[in-house]
């Protein structure tokens, strides 16, 4: 009987452990989003969502921000799963952060439509809507970047975690918490905030600030006073709220970096928006990344797209989990 030494099964083991890596390795990477996810089954996905979305834009220049918001509002609750997609009434639509403010549901159900037509049973709703978000922030002069595909949509909407959704009413502190909880930092808080360089908000959103600022019987004092003027003439007290302005004054469709310009001068529209700049907790956190961007487009587009790829990849479904949406509004029937 052969005697097996020491060293031997050591090396044995060594081997083993080896070739376990290994297949640890290229399981989880077969997984992964990859560029080139539809190269074969779905070749001309990206020009069928760019088409759509340009289609989209001549309509309504608005609709690029709106797409934006749309794929931000889906990552941030359950991951990229197209879960806000979703319809029903106890879906993330109408939770408090959505109901009767999300918009260009309608053209996400026309641009999976036209790529089912093209592909059908392959392209996921998730991967739809991270590429029109892409190309909403290209098209509207914006920095270009590889998405990642090969997300699949979930089953479940999830009201609840929506209604978590960071909030133009909550403190820099609270906003950091949440961003860093599913796994982005203080620079993606800043860089993600450049979205609101295009866009429009409710005056729900920012009335608050100008009238009785925190109880203050005066608007909010980080408010440039013209600004605080124009608004109070279009959102009196006795309105409903619903009318809108644009996010960004001065550059109300174009993707740059006038929204950091607009804080340094205290021409954030949303609470939010301005405590990036000006608020105590900003001074170590935020405002020096306002004021870079402020000063260098560059920078900003380069930590704008690190963001939207890192948020991108947050909790994807891929492999056999969840399914491929035939329609983005349902859950395909078993």
């Amino acid at each position: 009987m052969e005697i097996i030494s020491t060293s031997r099964m050591k090396r044995s083991f060594s081997l083993v452990m080896i070739m376990i890596i290994f297949f640890m390795i290229c399981g989880s990477t077969s997984s992964q989003l990859t560029v080139d996810f539809y190269r074969r089954s779905c070749p001309n996905v990206l020009r069928i969502v760019r088409r759509e979305v340009i289609n989209a834009l001549k309509n309504d220049m608005r609709m690029a921000a709106s797409l934006l918001r749309l794929h931000f509002h889906d990552c941030f609750v359950s991951g990229c799963d197209a879960s806000v997609l979703l319809d029903g009434s106890d879906g993330e639509q109408n939770a408090l952060p959505n109901i009767n403010s999300l918009r260009g549901l309608e053209v996400m159900d026309n641009i999976k439509a036209v790529v089912e037509n093209s592909c059908p049973g392959v392209v996921s709703c998730a991967d739809i809507l991270t590429i029109a978000a892409r190309d909403s922030v290209l098209l509207s002069g914006g920095p270009a970047w590889k998405v990642l595909l090969g997300r699949r949509d979930g089953l479940v909407a999830n009201r609840t975690g929506a209604e978590e959704l960071p909030s133009p009413f909550e403190s820099l502190d609270g906003i950091i918490k949440k961003f860093i909880q599913v796994g982005l930092n203080v620079t993606d808080v800043a860089a993600l905030s450049g979205a609101h360089t295009f866009g429009f908000a409710r005056c729900a959103m920012f009335n608050n600030r100008l009238f009785n600022f925190s109880g203050s019987d005066s608007p909010d004092p980080t408010m440039e006073s013209m600004m605080v003027s124009d608004l109070q003439a279009l959102c009196p007290l006795t309105d409903d709220g619903n009318k809108t302005t644009v996010l960004d004054r001065n550059s109300t469709d174009l993707f740059d970096n006038h929204y950091y310009k607009n804080l340094l001068n205290q021409k954030g529209l949303l609470a939010s928006d301005q405590i990036l700049f000006s608020s105590d907790e900003a001074q170590t956190t935020t405002k020096p990344l306002v004021e870079a961007y402020s000063s260098n487009t560059t920078l900003f587009f380069s930590d704008f797209v690190k963001a939207m790829i890192k948020m991108g990849n947050m909790s994807p479904l891929t492999g056999s989990n969840g399914q491929i949406r035939n329609n983005c509004g349902i859950v395909n029937s078993s």
